[in-house]
């Protein structure tokens, strides 16, 4: 077996799932091609290749490479190629020219030891020295951790994250624990990180392998919605993923609790954070990840007290108040309108729920309105930023994000992102009013009714048909289904909305009935289309040509959305952007693209954030920075830096860094899924109808797909599919304990 040290120059094929590669190396003053497995590949990196020349039928000569590491680079050569890879902050290839041109053999020690030599180079200050320094400095460390760790197949990426996260105890962490690395690097699921500690001798049938396993299963049932899932089913899952006897799974839940208020109890990834039911949620024995029993707790408890508690007075009785609020909005209510008004004033806590056209904007403003009478403070938010932009423009009250109502941001002491408004640090309100409640997951609930004083009102606003949140719980439902707050119900669809085949037909949707589309003046269309490809190319068609030549002043970028259920397959996201992309932002000599993970970004495209990343800063001018960019955000690539490797991404009006590790978290949005545009509204959304998966293909992903329109829906496809969709009335049930909590108190004040 032959070892070359060489410099990845060229990325010729990367295979993201398996990590197979083709590149080319340059090796001393040769371009040799490399074949083999290199997750995570990037261009400028110093590899160890170790395997041999093999002659290939079609390509001639290769290395085919059986193991790598990661080298530090020597020479002239190497040191530049290295530096202008964009892998040091501060230094892309001119930069890397003329450090290299004038330190040669010794700028790699220069960099490291004397910076301040840097600033005899053109464009290097102090500043941007140290910050060369301090980020080779980094590297330095990182690529003898990142060697020990690609003995276990971890990536680059991932490696850095791992980093990132624990700093120069990222070895002792996994020494101590694998199963830590289970949810905190993206990437590394329990199958990686079984396999790293069994190689590393961990027990098959050890406890914290079992304890591991049994919090994985419970982690990805919380991730498909569920706070809470029964036992036989979890003991089942669990033992076939360790490979080992039901028995000693269950023995081990058992063996490792404490009971607690007729729930056994475990925690985290050592013997405490999973607990187990006693038939409370749906007759079944459940078992629970810690937090979110906790959550669920604390939520029944925290809403019983806001229920409980003396509010403030209006200053008139509640009609004239109504009355009022007509006068000083200038609209009408119904007598539904007006009960759903009575409720909200005089409940702690209140749902209004109800389709488009039902009137939730109108009751919100009566609201506003009566409260601003009475001299109450009134906090606006929604789940998403699209969502409170939208209530803005709605009611013209200013609102924000939950998040940023909560005032989540870093604390200075551990590094870490925290909410700033807690119980020891209440809001300061009367009143509060979400909007787009179905979207609110357990734990964003849990943070906010800690957050809420005694004496408030807490008013959820939402669509209680659409999608559940993409997060852990059915808040709204619950709360809905409990009998424990009052729930407006909203049915009647007023004129001006019943006029829109949009709103008429989304109603048609829940009912299970057949739509009124296409002809003269409407706003609704279904264009056939057979097989994906065609559906495909008539979206491109659609997006690109017919939709802007018909409706005048419309952005293709901004002001259609094409919404789709799947990801994979010609009418899914991967496929559909990778066209909208070559069709409406094709490459040009005055944009400048960068190539990641598979995918091209080029300055121009629409991208959305996919994970929540609350360590990314956005800039705004003469304002202090803000952390955290959230799942389902959307934006503009506003600038590449071919310097630093950096893509500059704007968020309204807010800039977003992204380096080459934070840039996996980043996806094309020409086209999106069904559940990433929860909370959003669009003037124009275009959707394929094929042959979707059963549990993608229900009434309501549909339903909430056509209520994200404003102005027009187009829907593109096979009709048998979309009468299938409609009759699909089957939506995913989940384990959650909530609506029983809250059924127990109405019983227990009866």
């Amino acid at each position: 077996m032959e070892t070359l040290k060489g410099i990845l120059e060229e990325i010729v094929f990367h295979n993201e799932e398996n990590g197979y590669t083709v590149a080319g190396f340059a090796v001393d003053d040769d371009l040799i091609t490399a074949v083999g497995s290199l997750p995570g590949a990037e261009r400028g990196g110093c590899y160890l290749l170790h395997g041999e020349f093999t002659e290939h039928p079609v390509y001639g000569e290769q290395f085919a490479f059986s193991a790598f590491e990661i080298a530090m680079p020597e020479g002239e050569q190497e040191i530049e190629a290295f530096l202008a890879s964009g892998l040091i902050k501060g230094v892309g290839p001119k930069t890397a020219a003329l450090i290299v041109g004038r330190f040669g053999t010794d700028t790699l020690r220069v960099i490291e030891e004397e910076p301040d030599r840097l600033t005899i180079i053109k464009g290097i200050g102090p500043k941007s020295a140290d910050k060369i320094s301090a980020s080779f400095t980094a590297h330095k460390a990182f690529a003898e951790i990142s060697i020990y760790l690609s003995r276990f197949g971890i990536s680059p990426q991932q490696a850095i994250r791992l980093y990132r996260e624990y700093g120069d105890k990222t070895v002792e962490t996994i020494e101590q624990n694998p199963y830590k690395l289970i949810g905190e690097v993206h990437g590394i699921g329990f199958k990686k990180a079984d396999e790293i500690a069994l190689k590393m001798g961990f027990a098959p049938d050890g406890e914290p392998r079992i304890i591991s396993g049994i919090v994985y299963v419970l982690s990805e049932y919380a991730s498909q919605g569920h706070t809470c899932y029964p036992v036989d089913e979890l003991k089942e899952t669990a033992a076939q993923l360790l490979d080992l006897p039901i028995d000693l799974v269950y023995e081990m839940i058992c063996r490792e609790s404490i009971k607690l208020d007729g729930l056994f109890v475990m925690d985290s990834l050592t013997t405490d954070g999973i607990m187990i039911g006693d038939g409370r949620v749906k007759g079944e024995d459940v078992v629970y990840l810690k937090m979110y029993w906790l959550a669920e707790k604390d939520v029944a408890y925290l809403l019983r007290s806001l229920v409980e508690a003396e509010r403030k007075p209006l200053t008139g009785n509640i009609d004239s108040c109504i009355a009022f609020s007509e006068q000083e909005t200038g609209r009408q209510l119904s007598e539904t309108q007006k009960n759903a008004v009575r409720n909200s004033v005089g409940s702690g806590v209140s749902v209004i729920t109800g389709g488009p056209g039902t009137g939730k904007t109108t009751i919100v403003s009566a609201l506003l309105s009566i409260f601003d009478e009475s001299g109450l403070e009134v906090l606006l938010a929604a789940p998403t930023g699209r969502a409170a932009k939208r209530i803005t423009e709605q009611t013209g009250r200013s609102a924000s994000t939950i998040h940023r109502m909560l005032e989540y941001q870093r604390d200075d002491a551990s590094g870490r992102m925290l909410f700033g408004r807690t119980e020891e640090n209440q809001l300061d309100c009367d009143v509060i009013i979400l909007d787009e409640a179905s979207m609110i997951d357990l734990m964003l609930m849990h943070a906010l009714v800690k957050a809420v004083p005694q004496g408030a009102r807490l008013i959820l606003v939402g669509d209680c048909d659409q999608l559940p949140p993409v997060g852990a719980g059915n808040v709204l439902n619950d709360l809905i289904e409990s009998g424990f707050v009052n729930v407006s119900r909203l049915t009647e669809i007023y004129r001006q909305a019943e006029e829109s085949r949009i709103v008429s037909n989304a109603h048609r949707i829940n009912r299970g009935e057949s739509l009124v589309m296409n002809g003269k003046d409407s706003d609704f269309f279904f264009l056939t289309a057979y097989n994906e490809r065609d559906i495909q190319k008539t979206i491109v068609d659609l997006v690109t040509k017919r939709l802007p030549a018909y409706y005048k002043d419309i952005d293709p970028l901004n002001d259609i959305q094409v919404i789709t259920p799947v990801h994979k397959g010609d009418a899914g996201t991967i496929e559909l952007n990778r066209v909208l992309q070559e069709a409406i932002n094709p490459p040009a000599p005055e944009k400048v693209e960068k190539k990641a993970y598979g995918l091209i970004f080029r300055e121009g495209d629409k991208v959305m954030q996919i994970r929540n990343d609350y360590n990314l800063a956005s800039r705004k001018a003469g304002t202090e920075d803000q952390y955290g960019v959230f799942n389902g955000d959307v934006g503009t690539i506003y600038s590449i830096d071919e310097e630093e490797g950096l893509v500059n991404v704007l968020y309204d009006d807010r800039l977003v860094e992204y380096d080459n590790v934070s840039l996996d978290e980043l996806r094309p949005a020409y086209a999106i899924t069904v559940h990433k545009s929860q909370g959003s509204e669009f003037p124009i959304v275009v959707m394929p109808i094929a042959a979707f998966p059963p549990m993608l293909a229900s009434r309501n992903l549909l339903y909430t797909a056509v209520t994200r329109g404003k102005s027009v829906v187009v829907l593109v496809g096979i009709p048998m599919r979309l009468t299938g969709m409609i009759e699909n009335d089957r939506p995913s049930m989940r384990w959650s304990g909530l609506r029983q909590r809250l059924s127990d108190l109405v019983r227990f004040f009866e």
